[in-house]
């Protein structure tokens, strides 16, 4: 148990499960009694069946705009909270997207990324994260306290006064973006103030790279990498084998195809749809609008639960086709209408002084571009033309909409 945050991280596959649908079905009676909009989602289902994957999959995805389409029609949350009466915080994120903070240790489901990270009780830590109208400072305050970890509130900048506070309370970890942890590092060796106390740190909001990484080692810092959102706190962490992000203990992390409701297959990229097992503020089935894939196998460090490859990219690939908007949803519903169709990509091209679709589409036959494409014009409005390609021929990047424009050069 040393190098584990609780037992719960050593579970198998199959108990997991067993446990987390469980609780799902007293989360979605608990929502339809408490939660008018979960009331509404969850009309005629029975959440007693809702036992399993495939049939949580049958369950729409809730995605940001509609959240906030409701959230303007029925302040502050949009009928999702369930039992929020007397929340500890109150947030906006970009949108503007409303956040409560309920009440208890750890809402945010945090300290086992930072145990993982090596953060321990006695520790600690600079937060520079910003402790703003965004929940992203309190997100990782929250598993500090959790720990028993003592939390510099720094937030972001004023890096001279940022040196002071290390100098003085010594802290052994830092939290907050990848780059900021270099602005600090680097403005101590200019400066020649002592930042040595810092061993650790877990960074998110941010692109940790490799090379970025190793320099951090370099400099006598081990630096691991979380996977969070506003609305739903951790998602997913890495551990000291940095293989991977194992997915939190308190959710169920499903990979869709952008715009659609679909599971895909492991290891395909597609958007990460989150349950989050929280019954004061659930969201069953939400759309993060982020991309990752499902790694096969388990983390060699001995955590069990489902590991993501992290942030791959944005699921929302809208964009204007002469003067008209083109999303996901509407190829994923050209698919539905020639079901012997595999992966589809628009891509989107200047031709000349235009704009212009091609639809490359994987199918092992059956199917003609003239039908596929008469199937593209009638659901986008616009014309395009329709490429079909072998099975496997499309990269698995989770891209449906490819926009190839040069804007640089227009």
């Amino acid at each position: 148990m040393a190098g584990h945050y609780d037992v719960l991280e050593m579970r198998s596959a199959a108990e997991r499960e067993t446990v987390l649908f469980a609780a799902l079905a007293g989360l979605l009676k608990r929502a339809a009694a408490e939660a008018p909009a979960w009331a509404d989602r969850l009309a005629g289902i029975d959440a007693e069946t809702i036992t399993d994957r495939a049939a949580l999959a049958k369950l729409p995805v809730l995605r940001k705009p509609e959240l906030m389409r409701l959230q303007g029609g029925s302040p502050p949350f949009g009928g999702f909270a369930s039992g929020v009466e007397r929340p500890a915080r109150l947030f906006s994120s970009p949108g503007p997207v409303y956040e409560p903070e309920g009440r208890g240790a750890d809402w945010y489901g945090t300290a086992r990324a930072l145990f993982a990270a090596g953060v321990r009780q006695g520790d600690v830590v600079l937060n520079c994260f910003s402790y703003n109208m965004t929940p992203g400072g309190f997100i990782l305050d929250s598993g500090c306290r959790a720990l028993g970890a003592p939390v510099i509130p720094a937030g972001p900048g004023n890096t001279e006064a940022q040196l002071a506070l290390i100098a003085h309370f010594r802290p052994k970890a830092y939290v907050g973006t990848p780059d900021f942890l270099k602005i600090i590092l680097d403005k101590a060796a200019e400066t020649g103030a002592d930042v040595s106390s810092i061993k650790a740190a877990l960074v998110s909001g941010g692109a940790l790279f490799p090379s970025l990484r190793a320099e951090y080692a370099e400099r006598g810092v081990a630096v691991l990498q979380c996977y969070a959102t506003a609305d739903l706190g951790v998602i997913a962490y890495e551990s000291e084998a940095q293989e991977g992000m194992i997915v939190n203990e308190h959710m169920i992390v499903e990979i869709v195809r952008p715009g659609t409701d679909e599971v895909v297959a492991e290891g395909d990229v597609g958007e990460v749809v989150v349950t989050v097992m929280r019954p004061d503020y659930p969201l069953i089935r939400f759309g993060t609008g982020d991309l990752s894939a499902v790694l096969a196998g388990t983390s060699p460090c001995g955590r069990t639960n489902m590991r993501i490859k992290g942030w791959m990219g944005r699921a929302d690939q809208r964009t204007k086709v002469k003067g008209m908007f083109v999303d996901p949803e509407q190829v994923a519903e050209i698919g539905k209408r020639h079901p012997g169709l595999g992966r589809l990509r628009l891509e989107v091209v200047r031709d000349g002084a235009q704009d212009a679709m091609v639809l490359k589409a994987e199918t092992a036959g059956g199917e003609t571009e003239a039908e596929v494409a008469a199937s593209l014009q009638a659901v986008t409005k616009l014309k395009g033309t329709v490429t079909l390609v072998a099975p496997g021929s499309l990269p698995n990047d989770g891209k449906v909409v490819d926009d190839r424009r040069d804007y640089a050069n227009g």
